[in-house]
């Protein structure tokens, strides 16, 4: 009662279990997150997004446009972000034309931009521009 495969079928069991196996990476590898922003000051504390309009209305040197794949829409003015962001200046265009930001002008707190590339990393930050 020996039952033999034959080559047709290992070769198509094989070629599904490589295609299974693939489709799996490619999820595991999925470079696309979703990021939360918000103005805040060098502690994390969350301040009015006046603060980081470069557009006239800006505070100048202190401010950061905070972020993380972890921040949620709907923390209020003064608390404290969650420990794990990343923060750059709110007047580095560089660093909001990566994240899919407006160069310049405001940014609502709370904004929260889909599909960014890469994420921004834990507890890093950029040089602040002057």
């Amino acid at each position: 009662m020996n039952r033999r495969m034959s080559s047709r079928t290992v070769s198509l069991t094989s070629t599904f279990l490589l295609l299974a196996a693939g489709g799996t990476a490619a999820c595991d590898n999925d470079e696309y997150v979703d990021e939360g922003f918000y103005c805040a000051d060098a502690n994390g504390v969350i301040v009015d997004e006046d603060y980081c309009d470069d557009d006239g209305g800006g505070g100048g040197g202190g401010f950061f446009i905070w972020h993380s794949s972890a921040y949620r829409s709907g923390y209020p003015v003064g608390s404290k972000l969650p420990s794990g962001g990343t923060k750059f200046a709110y007047n580095d265009s560089a660093s909001r034309a990566k994240f899919g930001l407006p160069s310049s002008g405001r940014i609502s707190n709370g904004t929260v931009k889909t599909s960014v590339v890469g994420k921004g990393g834990s507890g890093s930050s950029s040089k602040s521009g002057s």
